[in-house]
């Protein structure tokens, strides 16, 4: 399994407020149940195949143009481990082990 963060900024918006494109994107997430998803303040964390994490990540990019976005730049970052199974909380887990 692969993780994935990825940040979407709608760029050429009538205001400076972006929460209204966040909760769309949030919308659009709940839509791909076979996926895990994460929002943090900054961005959202995905869990699951690498090609389906791709297809989400294009369908989310999409989001902020049906609702009035001019340009769009999205970001993205991939954890792809193969050697062992990875997860969100796995991560987060080996760090509190070493705490």
């Amino acid at each position: 399994m692969a993780i994935a963060e990825f940040t979407i900024i709608p760029i050429g918006t009538a205001t400076t407020s972006l929460s209204g494109y966040v909760a769309d994107l949030h919308k659009e997430l709940e839509r791909h149940t076979d996926i895990r998803f994460q929002m943090t303040p900054m961005g959202t964390i995905l869990e699951g195949p690498l090609d389906r994490l791709f297809e989400v990540i294009r369908a989310v990019h999409e989001v902020p143009f049906l609702h009035g976005a001019a340009r769009v730049s999205t970001s993205i970052k991939i954890d792809d481990r193969r050697d062992k199974p990875a997860s969100m909380e796995q991560k987060m887990q080996s760090v509190a082990d070493k705490l």
